[in-house]
This record gives structure tokens, C-alpha cells and sequence, in this order.
């Protein structure tokens, strides 16, 4: 989460009246309702997992070994069979 200056976004009569309410603290504002993102999305994790896993899986089907796959990707073998035998 990053931190941005209400002066900067907000009109000047709405600074006011949350002025009237709160001065000179930090105030978090949620997302709407459906508009809050899932893990990863934000950062590029989830796209880089997804990358990971798919190169993991065309390696597994072209005959590397869980173990030689849990080697060069730095995983526990459980965590190589959970991605190359879940889901297909």
C-alpha cells in the first residue's frame, strides 16, 4: 500500500469536511465492495508462480525427474508433485 497526499487528490471541500473529522493522522480508505485484487496481482507473484509452474510441468512431461526438477527449481520434492500431479 502506498501512502498519497489528500491535497493532491481530493477536492478542497471534501479535505474539509474529512478535516472536520481527522486531522494530521493516517486514514485508511478500503476498496469497494468486488474491487479488491487477489494475492500476487499487483506484484507480478502470480504470474511468475503460474510461469514457474507451467515450465515445471513441460519439463516433468519431457522426462525430468520430480527430484532433478525439486533440485534445479530450489523446492521439496512434495512441492514439485503438488504442481506436476494437481491439476492437469
Amino acid at each position: 500500500m502506498k501512502y498519497r497526499k489528500a491535497e493532491d487528490i481530493l477536492p478542497q471541500e471534501l479535505l474539509e469536511q474529512i478535516q472536520y473529522y481527522i486531522q494530521g493522522e493516517i486514514l485508511y480508505i478500503p476498496n469497494k465492495k468486488g474491487h479488491k485484487k487477489k494475492w500476487g496481482e499487483c506484484s507480478g507473484g502470480r504470474s511468475y508462480l503460474a510461469m514457474r509452474n507451467a515450465a515445471i510441468k513441460e519439463a516433468y512431461a519431457s522426462g525430468e525427474s520430480c527430484e532433478a526438477l525439486a533440485s534445479s527449481y530450489h523446492l521439496s520434492l512434495a512441492s514439485i508433485r503438488k504442481i506436476v500431479y494437481g491439476s492437469r
